[in-house]
């Protein structure tokens, strides 16, 4: 009989939910580059948000049975749930192009994806890097992720400002301005898991 309870891998199922992210983020990519067979596509990406959902659920459900953690509590449920947050909106923002059925691109939006792209990217290593206690190299990734978050917002005023001066339809201006403003707060969210990562490094090293 064991006398203390095994302590529960968290970081194997971040690692998972971290690099469903990549995927989302690079079908996101794809779909931003070429406009042929946009259903398929955005499906892809729902059936990576499904399985992020249940990466979350099964860390939830996982957090529920242990004591003893690597990190604290709160930690692992804030990481697991912004990290859900960015994938929610990939898929929110792939959904909008089989809803509003976009035929047309809006200037700044493959750069917008990459730079999301980018971002999940950091997020992976950095939780990889924590896992391995590498606490200077997660500081490190978390200040590139802040630096593509402030690289976004500049990509997003950009194509807002020029949609604004250039383009004359205003239901593609409503159409593109909210899928563009899904993408820009996915990476806002990055940048909050930043924060959160650097807080367990404060808090460990």
């Amino acid at each position: 009989m064991r006398l203390f309870p095994k302590e529960i891998d968290f970081f194997e199922i971040f690692e998972k939910a971290s690099r469903n992210l990549i995927n989302a983020s690079s079908r996101f990519v794809e779909l931003a580059e070429n406009f042929d067979d946009i259903e398929s596509r955005a499906k892809s990406i729902y059936e990576l948000e499904q399985e992020g959902d249940l990466l979350t659920h099964e860390t939830i459900r996982r957090l529920n049975k242990t004591f003893l953690t690597p990190i604290d509590r709160e930690d692992i449920h804030a990481l697991a749930s912004r990290i859900d947050d960015v994938l929610d909106l990939i898929w929110a923002a792939a959904d909008r192009f089989v809803l509003f059925k976009v035929d047309r691109k809006v200037d700044g939006l493959v750069e917008l994806s990459k730079s999301l792209k980018a971002n999940t990217e950091a997020i992976y290593r950095a939780i990889r890097e924590l896992k391995a206690k590498k606490y200077s190299y997660v500081q490190d990734l978390c200040i590139e992720i802040n630096r593509l978050e402030n690289e976004a917002d500049r990509i997003f005023r950009d194509a807002i400002g020029r949609m604004f001066e250039n383009e004359k339809d205003p239901i593609f201006i409503i159409k593109w301005k909210e899928i563009l403003e899904h993408l820009e707060d996915a990476t806002d969210i990055c940048e909050d898991v930043a924060n959160i990562l650097e807080g367990i490094v404060l808090k460990n090293a």
